[in-house]
């Protein structure tokens, strides 16, 4: 089995909130993290103003922001692109 890069890591994340999965604890299950990996990647998902943390009481609630959206937008299209055959260019030598 390959690890996962940091930024397939967060990418998971940001797909997970996208789907409306908003608590931390749902979050670390959905995107199959530990809570330690999953605390960092939130960190640094707020820090850079792709993810809002909402407070309610005790606990947080996390809410893709404007530029979250629209990383994941381009994520998935670039996904879509990689995996069209269509698109694939050939090379000869």
């Amino acid at each position: 089995m390959l690890k996962r890069s940091r930024l397939e890591v967060y990418f998971d994340v940001l797909k997970a909130i996208g789907e409306g999965v908003d608590k931390p604890t749902r979050i670390m299950y959905k995107a199959n993290l530990s809570w330690n990996t999953l605390e960092d990647a939130l960190s640094t998902l707020v820090n850079r103003e792709f993810v809002t943390e909402k407070r309610v009481g005790n606990s947080r609630r996390y809410v893709l922001s404007i530029k979250g959206q629209n990383a994941l937008e381009h994520f998935n299209k670039a996904l879509e692109n990689l995996s069209t055959p269509t698109n694939l260019i050939v090379i000869r030598r």
